[in-house]
């Protein structure tokens, strides 16, 4: 899988459950919605950093 695949699909993720979150929830799991987002955020930060060391090697 390429990495602006996986980079879209962790934004696609993080938009849907920022949508279910307000809208099912009334945003009663915003503490839990942050986190989840926070650890994808950081998941993505890693996958451009290996791609680009992998790169320049």
């Amino acid at each position: 899988m390429k990495i602006t695949t996986s980079l879209l699909l962790i934004i696609l993720f993080m938009q849907f459950s920022t949508l279910i979150n307000v809208t099912v929830f009334n945003g009663e799991w915003n503490g839990i919605n942050l986190a989840l987002h926070t650890v994808f955020f950081i998941l993505a930060l890693g996958m451009t950093a290996q791609v680009k060391k992998t790169n320049e090697s």
